[in-house]
């Protein structure tokens, strides 16, 4: 498997359009970094606790 590309990551993006709309995109986006950003710092927290 190789890497992903741009002409790729712009289908992929095509493909979320059009699955999704253009007028969910901003709230997904937001859903999705909101997820990232407590899976940080669960992990983050997560490491704290094994060091003490």
């Amino acid at each position: 498997m190789g890497r992903l590309g741009m002409p790729e990551l712009i289908i992929i993006f095509l493909i979320v359009i059009v699955i999704f709309g253009a007028n969910r995109l901003p709230g997904l986006g937001k859903g999705i970094g909101s997820a990232i950003r407590n899976f940080k710092n669960g992990i983050k927290d997560e490491t704290a606790d094994d060091k003490s």
